[in-house]
C-alpha cells in the first residue's frame, strides 16, 4: 500500500444496519405517486419528500442538536444515504445542502450563519447549489474569474457560475470568488460567499441537457452585494475551504450508485434462470459494487474518527464514476429487446443520457488523478 493511502477494513455497526428496514418502509410510504425511480442523486426534486425526510431526522444526521441535527454517526448516515439511492428516491432538493454546504458552515461558518441556515436545511426546507465551475475554467478552480470587490459593509460580486445544479429552484448558493487580484500563488486570494439566488443582481438561466432536463444552470452576478456577514470563513481562505468541501462531495455511495437502478432492473429481468452471459455480467458488476462499497465505508469510518481522507475520497470517486459510466453500456450489450415501457429499458435510456456527466461532476478524471498523485507523494 502506498504511503498516505489507507483503506482499513470497516463494517457498519449493528445500530446503523438496524436503520435499513425503517428507511425502506419510509421510502415506500413517501414516494410521490407516479414517480420514476432513479438512483442518480441529481434526479428527482421533491420538496415534499425532503420535508418528510427532515421530519424523520435524516437530514443533517451527524450535526449538533443545537442546529437541529441528530448527532448520529457517519455510519448511520451512510445507511440512510445508501438506501435512498438504491431505491431511486427523489433526493436532489436537499442533497447538496446536506452533503456539503451544511458541513462547510459547521467547519468554517460563524455561529450566526449556522443558526440562520442549518435548521432550515435539517427540516428539508432550505436548498443550496454549488458555485464553483465557470465558463472556460472547467475543473481548474484556481482559474475562477468571478470577482468580489470590497466596499463598505461587504463585497460587490460580478461574474458567472456554470453547471449549478437546481439553482433555478434552490434558495442559496455558496460561491467561490476571487477577492484579491491573481498573483504568483494561484490558490491565494479566493473567498467563499453565501448568495441569495433570488436576490437583486442574480440572474439564473436553466441549461437544457442532452436528456431534455433543466437541472444545470448558468448563474450571472451583476453588481450583486454580499454583506460581510455572508462571507464563509476568512476572506482569502477560499482555496482551503473549497478543497475541504470537495472532500465531502467525493466519498459517498452516490459516487458509484448513480446507475444502480439499471443493475437492479437487469437482475430482476434475468431472474433465477439466467443465460451464461447475464450470469457472468451480474457477477462482474456485483463484485465491483461490493469492492467500491467497502472502500466507501472505510472512508466513512475515517470521517467518523475525525480524519480527512481527501486522497481516499478522490480514489473512490474516480473508480466509482468509471464504473457507473460503464455499467449501462455493459448491460445494453447483453439485454434483449424490450418494450418501451419496461422498467429496465426506461432506467437504461435515462442513465445512458446522463452517464457522460458522471465522470465530470465533482472533478474530472484528470483533476482527481492529480489529487491522488499529490496525496501519494508522486507529484
Amino acid at each position: 500500500m502506498f504511503e498516505g493511502l489507507s483503506f482499513e477494513p470497516a463494517e457498519l455497526p449493528l445500530k446503523a444496519e438496524a436503520l435499513r428496514s425503517e428507511v425502506r418502509e419510509f421510502i415506500e410510504l413517501q414516494l410521490p405517486e407516479g414517480y420514476e425511480r432513479n438512483s442518480d442523486f441529481n434526479e428527482g426534486h421533491s420538496p415534499s419528500f425532503s420535508s418528510a425526510l427532515g421530519e424523520k431526522g435524516w437530514i443533517g444526521m451527524t450535526w449538533p442538536k443545537k442546529y437541529g441535527g441528530a448527532e448520529r454517526t457517519f455510519f448511520e448516515r451512510y445507511v440512510v444515504t445508501e438506501e435512498l439511492l438504491a431505491a431511486g428516491a427523489p433526493v436532489s432538493a436537499h442533497w447538496i445542502a446536506d452533503r456539503q454546504s451544511g458541513p462547510l458552515m459547521l467547519k468554517y461558518g460563524t455561529e450566526a450563519q449556522r443558526m440562520k441556515y442549518l435548521p432550515g436545511i435539517v427540516r428539508g426546507e432550505s436548498y443550496f447549489s454549488i458555485g464553483m465551475s465557470e465558463p472556460d475554467s472547467g475543473s481548474d478552480l484556481a482559474s475562477v474569474r468571478t470577482r468580489a470587490t470590497e466596499v463598505g459593509g461587504g463585497w460587490v460580486v460580478n461574474g458567472t457560475k456554470l453547471w449549478s445544479t437546481d439553482a433555478h429552484r434552490n434558495q442559496y448558493m455558496i460561491a467561490l470568488v476571487r477577492s484579491e487580484p491573481p498573483g504568483q500563488n494561484r490558490h491565494a486570494g479566493l473567498s467563499q460567499v453565501l448568495v441569495d439566488l433570488k436576490g437583486e443582481g442574480v440572474s439564473v438561466r436553466p441549461i437544457v441537457n442532452i436528456a431534455g432536463d433543466e437541472d444545470f444552470n448558468e448563474v450571472v452576478f451583476t453588481d450583486y452585494f454580499v454583506s460581510s456577514d455572508e462571507v464563509i470563513g476568512e476572506p482569502g481562505n477560499g482555496w482551503d475551504q473549497v478543497t475541504s468541501e470537495l472532500g465531502y462531495e467525493r466519498s459517498g455511495p452516490e459516487r458509484f450508485l448513480s446507475a444502480f437502478r439499471v443493475f437492479v432492473e437487469f437482475v430482476r429481468l434475468a431472474g433465477p434462470q439466467s443465460d451464461p452471459a447475464a450470469v457472468d455480467l451480474i457477477g462482474r458488476l456485483a463484485s465491483h459494487i461490493i469492492t467500491l462499497r467497502q472502500m466507501s465505508i472505510s472512508v466513512a469510518a475515517m470521517l467518523q474518527d475525525g480524519k480527512n481522507p481527501a486522497t481516499e475520497a478522490a480514489l473512490v470517486k474516480s473508480l466509482g464514476n468509471d464504473f457507473e459510466k460503464q455499467l449501462p453500456e455493459l448491460v445494453r450489450l447483453v439485454m434483449p429487446r424490450l418494450e418501451s415501457t419496461h422498467p429496465l429499458r426506461l432506467a437504461l435510456e435515462k442513465t445512458l443520457l446522463h452517464a457522460p456527466s458522471f465522470t465530470i461532476r465533482g472533478g474530472t478524471r484528470e483533476i482527481l488523478r492529480g489529487v491522488i498523485a499529490r496525496g501519494l507523494g508522486l507529484r
